[in-house]
């Protein structure tokens, strides 16, 4: 989406007339290429004139779909101009792409004779290396003394790497160079935020161009996580912080790291936290999480049935239900019977079945309900 829209780009690239919209940050970190011509010839440039006649503006747009999401397609006829670049660029692993799929174009091609392959693809596998590359500036933007622990240290590549931040978040006194582009291109909180900033009146003192925009009610521990989050689409998450980063997610509105932490809470269910892991998925709208839940209860229902907190849980359900008539359905225990039925094949399974399911009956009678 950053290169379709060119959403807070910095750098022009005008190819033979075509211009192309990027982000030097981007481009920067998934090629040593880039990063050395920011650096050096291009330094200070706001747009760059490619002229030369083997610069082809449909391979130069092709390499950026690369740079920008591991994925390319291209006429079979610019290949040859799209491996000139990528290796201008030092993209081995493209090349290498490029080279292998080739080859199997020609065998496909060859065994099917009158076929025509006019456009090459190539998918992204995984995205292990563009989530690397990106998690780079996210390296970048920690506070130095943050980084043990976080990032390549002790072998740290962010020291020579000029990662062109263009704002600080302040978390509890520690500064985190980042970019526009991400954190508003991921989150409409933050695109809110920056945009409507009050005209960014602090300024960071060692870099005077870069507005400073403090973050309250979070710590600097959990902002990393959301940090790499917003860069790779990734972040480490544990029982331990897996809750505040939820919070965090969803007040910044970040519904990917929403389900991330809820696979992380999912891996922990057990019969102590099960009812509140049950609640924290209805408030924050976890969906597979709550099926996981309800899921799990259908395992020990005959024990839970003994707990005045489900029980309690059952009736708070069953008030929820707008305008709810004395025998409507009350949408936890469907779910729970719906686990409890749910692949009985054998007999022994079914008397098992029926048992919690009389289980569950006997608690919706003791506390006055019906569906």
């Amino acid at each position: 989406r950053l290169l379709e829209q060119g959403y807070q780009s910095d750098i022009v690239f005008i190819v033979h007339g075509k211009s192309f919209c990027a982000h030097r940050c981007i481009l920067s970190a998934r090629s040593a290429y880039f990063a050395e011509m920011f650096e050096t010839k291009w330094k200070g440039k706001n747009m760059i004139v490619l002229k030369h006649p083997l610069i082809n503006p449909a391979a130069f747009g092709a390499l950026l779909q690369y740079l920008y999401t591991g994925r390319l397609d291209i006429d079979v006829e610019y290949v040859s101009d799209c491996k000139r670049l990528a290796k201008q660029c030092r993209l081995q692993d493209l090349i290498d792409d490029l080279e292998t799929k080739c080859k199997k174009v020609y065998e496909f091609v060859s065994s099917k004779p009158g076929t025509c392959v006019k456009v090459l693809t190539i998918e992204p596998t995984g995205n292990c290396r563009l989530q690397e590359d990106l998690a780079l500036l996210a390296d970048c933007a920690l506070p130095a003394e943050l980084r043990v622990g976080f990032g390549e240290l002790p072998f740290d590549s962010t020291d020579n790497f000029n990662s062109c931040p263009d704002v600080c978040f302040r978390v509890e006194d520690y500064n985190f160079l980042c970019h526009k582009a991400f954190f508003c291109g991921r989150s409409d909180y933050f695109k809110a935020l920056l945009e409507d900033h009050f005209s960014e009146s602090e300024e960071l003192q060692t870099q005077p161009s870069i507005p400073v925009v403090t973050l309250h009610n979070i710590s600097e521990d959990i902002f990393i996580r959301v940090l790499y989050y917003i860069y790779s689409d990734d972040t480490e998450l544990s029982p331990e912080n897996a809750y505040d980063v939820l919070c965090v997610a969803d007040m910044y509105l970040l519904p990917g790291l929403k389900r991330l932490c809820g696979r992380t809470l999912a891996q922990i269910l057990d019969e102590d936290n099960i009812i509140s892991i049950w609640r924290i998925a209805k408030l924050f709208q976890l969906t597979r999480l709550e099926d996981q839940c309800t899921e799990y209860m259908a395992k020990i229902i005959e024990k839970l049935v003994e707990l005045e907190e489900f029980a309690a849980a059952v009736k708070e359900n069953a008030e929820a239900v707008e305008e709810r008539q004395e025998t409507d359905s009350i949408p936890l225990v469907d779910d729970i019977r719906f686990h409890i039925t749910s692949n009985v094949q054998t007999y022994s399974a079914i008397e098992e079945a029926n048992q919690k399911l009389e289980a569950l009956e006997n608690l919706l009678a003791s506390i006055g309900l019906e569906c």
